[in-house]
């Protein structure tokens, strides 16, 4: 059975604490869902912002291939015609194939807040919907507050619904707006009205405030919903709304219910990443289906049981989203964390002394290293105990200098000595810190000999106290994420001495460049 997907991103997404669409981040995220297979997009309200309306006068140009635009807005005005309501005018003046209205359905929201008669507002509702219909559009009726109004009145929130279904909405949506309402009561509902509606279909519009967001829309499916509404990421107002990345595999590889192919299933974890950098977030690693940590397995007995069968400790093929399998070494890592991480690197792990390895691994997260976010590090821990690796350089020594000079402020400089080979390489350098005038002064030893280091770029240095009771003499753990072209790397280290640490991972990052270009 055919699920339909309406995607309420660009609006209610719009609604989380530190989110702001640009026009242009809105019609950009507007391809990518049409490209993805959403049936509808939510555009926004066009009578509440200036930029909603710039967004419907671009959308005719957006050249969307499946999904159709939606414009949001409120029933009419209490004492108000349609015709001349301003709402009702600025969903008509979006110009777009669909309008989704909104209305009440809690009696507790008429009375205290549109301050009009129970009858008054049944007639807004129909009213709103019969004069949109006529004017061609497809009308979508959002019964926002349905599941509290039908808990404190069932007799008059069904009659809200049934209003909009006699003057012709073309779906009704259920909406659990303050986000409060369990699994149960949601399937209890949403059974009583499937079977009060008859022929009109039923949708579901959740919010997360209680945890149960996504478990409530996949509920209200069972029941009989066949349009859901949700956002990617679950962005939204307070907690969030229903999360359209973990709704979607969830109704498709677990319900059977058809939502999209699965070619563009395949591409929803890119999805999600996408629309985080358009929202100017971090991506959640731990979220469902799409997180990078989402089948990342840690545990070394877990890790062994996958290696005989990746279906042991993974309730899905993670490709079917467009993820991946991968393996996290750590000190709860046994030997086939190891064994995959050195296939995924191509080595020939016959070569390698992997115990060396694991037990090097195991002393060093003792002293406050973490190599989870540092695979670069644990790649070349392998790679040195193959019998044929030679380290590109070695380090002799260093130091560091942080002055204070008349005219020049305050400016620090490197020493760097380094032997390649047979050669000793001694060279100098400043920077406007003691861990830049090292990266420096090590670039200017090792760039004649290695000319691939000249685009390497150090694009984030992660400083992180362990153990804050020793104040200024606590150990130090230090990430540096480099890249060059399209790879990128990240390599760790630890001290009581940040100078320390961060050499640790900088020669890391450098030898890393070096021996897998």
């Amino acid at each position: 059975m055919k699920v339909f997907l309406y995607d309420t991103t660009l609006r209610d997404g719009s609604q989380r604490e530190g989110i702001s669409y640009s026009l242009d981040d809105k019609l950009k995220i507007a391809r990518r869902l049409d490209e993805f297979g959403i049936d509808y997009i939510e555009g926004g309200w066009p009578g509440s912002n200036p930029k909603d309306v710039e967004f419907f006068n671009h959308a005719p140009n957006l050249g969307l291939k499946h999904a159709k635009i939606a414009a949001f807005g409120s029933t009419r005005r209490k004492g108000t015609p349609p015709e001349k309501d301003t709402n009702i005018k600025a969903l008509l003046d979006a110009n777009t194939p669909v309008c989704t209205v909104f209305g009440k359905s809690w009696d507790l929201h008429v009375v205290d807040v549109l301050e009009t008669t129970m009858e008054e507002n049944l007639a807004m509702i129909g009213d709103s919907v019969a004069y949109l219909k006529a004017k061609g559009k497809e009308v979508i009726y959002d019964a926002e507050h349905f599941f509290d109004g039908y808990k404190a009145n069932p007799e008059y929130a069904l009659a809200t619904v049934k209003t909009a279904a006699i003057r012709g909405a073309d779906c009704v949506v259920l909406c659990d707006t303050n986000g409060g309402t369990l699994p149960w009561e949601v399937e209890e509902i949403v059974t009583v009205v499937a079977a009060s509606l008859g022929s009109t279909p039923i949708g579901i519009h959740t919010h997360d405030d209680n945890g149960c967001g996504v478990a409530n829309t996949l509920t209200a499916v069972k029941a009989g919903a066949i349009h859901i509404q949700g956002t990617i990421n679950g962005y939204g107002e307070r907690v969030a709304n229903a999360n359209l990345c973990t709704v979607i595999p969830g109704l498709q590889l677990k319900m059977e219910r058809n939502c999209v192919s699965s070619e563009q299933l395949a591409t929803l974890t890119d999805l999600s990443v996408y629309v985080a950098e358009i929202a100017n977030l971090a991506h959640d690693d731990h979220a469902p289906y799409v997180g990078a940590s989402a089948f990342a397995h840690k545990g070394g007995v877990h890790v062994a049981a996958m290696l005989r069968n990746p279906l042991s400790y993974q309730h899905i093929e993670p490709t079917a989203v467009g993820n991946q399998q991968r393996s996290v070494v750590s000190e709860l890592s046994g030997r086939g964390n190891l064994v995959d991480k050195a296939e995924q690197f191509g080595l020939d792990t016959q070569r390698l002394d992997l115990r060396q390895v694991l037990d090097r691994i195991k002393q060093l997260e003792a002293q406050g290293f973490t190599f989870e976010g540092a695979e670069a590090s644990v790649e070349l821990m392998l790679r040195r105990t193959h019998p044929d690796y030679v380290a590109p350089f070695e380090l002799v020594d260093f130091m560091v200098m942080v002055q204070r000079r008349r005219g020049r402020g305050l400016i620090a400089e490197a020493t760097v000595k380094v032997k390649v080979g047979e050669d000793i390489l001694h060279t100098a350098a400043e920077g406007n810190g003691p861990v830049n005038a090292l990266d420096a002064a090590l670039r200017k030893s090792l760039i004649n000999i290695y000319p691939q280091l000249r685009d390497v770029s150090l694009v984030d240095y992660k400083v992180r106290i362990l153990d804050g009771e020793h104040a200024t003499g606590a150990t130090t753990r230090v990430l540096i994420d480099s890249h060059c072209g399209t790879r990128a790397w990240s390599t760790v280290g630890a001290s009581p001495n940040i100078i320390e640490a961060s050499w640790r991972a900088l020669a890391d990052s450098m030898e890393y460049a070096i021996v897998s270009s």
